[in-house]
C-alpha cells in the first residue's frame, strides 16, 4: 500500500541512506522513482533494475535478448540476474546488453558459473553465494588457490562485490534468530511483514548451506576478507527488505559484520560512499563531499571513524540538496510506529 512505500522510503532517509540500487522491480517503480527523484515524496536517490531475469521469465535466447531491449527502453537503470537461466539464455542477455550499453547484476545461475559470468561482463556479484558454490566443488587443501585465483579474476575484470553478510547468515542459519526478533526497528514495519520474518526464523531452511551454517559463515567472511585485502571493489548492501533486513537500519546491521571480515572502519564507509559514486559513475556524480557533486550527505556528531556507531548519531541528512533534521526525522519515525501499532 501507498503507506508502506512512503514509509519504506523515508526509513533509508531517516537512516542516512541517500542513494538505493533496486534489484527486483516492478513496472510502477519507475514512476515511483520519478516522484521521488522530483522530489514529490521523501526517499533516497533511485537505480532500479528492472523485473529479473530468472528461469520463469525467460524461456529461450531470443527471448532474453528481447527483454534486455525492452528494458532499456523502458527507462530501467540496470537488468537483475536471477538463479534459472540457462548458460545460452544467460549469454544471449549477456551479449545484448553489453551490445547496447545496459548494466546487469545480481545472482549467478547455477549452469553460468561464477567464472563464466565474470567472463560476460556481469557487473555486480551480490551476496557471494556464485563463489561459495564455485570453492564447494574443490577440496579443501585446493580451496585456498582457487580462491586466489577467482579473486584474482574478479579483481583484474573490475567486478564490484555486494556482501550482504546479515542477510545470508540470517538465510543460511548463523544468526541469532531470538535475539533478532527483539530488533527495536521490527516497531517500524507492517505486522504481516514482520510475522513473515518470525515465520522464517521459526522453521529455517536454506538450499544455500555448505557444511554447517557456520561453516559457511566463516568462508563468507574469507572471502570477503581476502577480496578487500586483494583490492577487490566492495559496495555496501542489505538486500532490505529481505528477512530482518530493515530497509535503513539493516546497514547498521551490516556494518559490524564488515568489520569482522577484516575490513577497515574507513573501508567501510567508503564502500557505502565513495565506491557507491563510482559505481554509479556512468549515471551521476556523487558520492564524495566536493564541489560538482550531488549534495547527498549525513551530519554526525562525533567521528565516525573512531566508531562506526557514531553514523546512528546523526544531526540530520541531506539528499539532492535538502535537508532533513533530527526532529523532523524523529517525529516522522514516531508517526509510522504509531500507524503500525494500530
Amino acid at each position: 500500500d501507498d503507506e508502506y512505500v512512503e514509509s519504506t522510503l523515508f526509513l533509508y532517509v531517516s537512516a542516512g541512506i541517500t542513494t538505493v540500487r533496486g534489484m527486483l522491480g516492478y513496472p510502477n517503480q519507475l514512476e515511483l522513482k520519478e516522484r521521488v527523484n522530483n522530489g514529490e515524496m521523501i526517499g533516497p536517490n533511485l537505480y532500479l533494475a528492472g523485473p529479473s531475469f530468472n528461469g520463469n521469465s525467460v524461456s529461450s535466447p531470443a527471448q532474453a535478448k528481447a527483454r534486455v531491449k525492452e528494458h532499456k527502453e523502458e527507462g530501467w537503470d540496470l537488468l537483475k540476474v536471477h538463479p534459472g537461466l540457462t548458460r545460452p539464455e544467460y549469454d544471449a542477455m549477456a551479449e545484448t546488453a553489453n551490445e547496447i550499453g545496459i548494466h546487469f547484476g545480481g545472482h549467478v545461475p547455477q549452469d553460468v558459473g561464477i567464472v563464466h559470468a565474470i567472463e560476460m561482463g556481469q557487473l555486480t556479484m551480490d551476496h557471494i553465494d556464485g563463489y561459495v558454490a564455485y570453492l564447494d566443488a574443490f577440496e579443501k587443501q585446493e580451496r585456498d588457490q582457487k580462491m586466489a585465483e577467482i579473486i584474482q579474476m574478479t579483481k583484474d575484470n573490475g567486478v564490484w562485490i555486494v556482501p550482504t553478510q546479515a542477510l545470508w547468515e540470517t538465510i543460511i542459519g548463523a544468526a541469532d534468530y531470538e535475539a533478532m526478533k527483539q530488533y527495536d526497528e521490527l516497531k517500524y514495519i507492517p505486522k504481516a511483514v514482520k510475522q513473515n520474518y518470525f515465520n522464517f526464523a521459526d522453521n529455517p531452511g536454506s538450499s544455500y548451506t555448505i557444511g554447517t551454517p557456520e561453516e559457511q559463515a566463516e568462508m563468507r567472511r574469507k572471502l570477503l576478507e581476502e577480496m578487500n585485502n586483494a583490492g577487490v571493489k566492495i559496495l555496501m548492501g542489505t538486500d532490505a527488505p529481505q528477512l530482518f533486513s530493515v530497509p535503513g537500519f539493516s546497514i547498521h546491521r551490516e556494518l559490524p559484520l564488515m568489520a569482522e571480515a577484516g575490513m577497515t572502519t574507513y573501508e567501510i564507509i567508503e564502500s557505502g560512499t565513495k565506491n557507491v559514486g563510482e559505481y554509479f559513475a556512468d549515471w551521476d556524480n556523487f558520492g564524495t563531499i566536493a564541489e560538482g557533486q550531488r549534495a547527498d550527505l549525513i551530519l554526525v556528531e562525533e567521528n565516525p571513524l573512531e566508531d562506526l556507531n557514531h553514523i546512528q548519531n546523526h544531526s540530520g541528512v541531506m539528499v539532492q540538496g535538502k535537508w532533513y533534521s533530527r526532529e523532523m526525522i524523529d517525529q516522522k519515525l514516531a508517526e509510522i510506529e504509531a500507524y503500525y501499532a494500530n
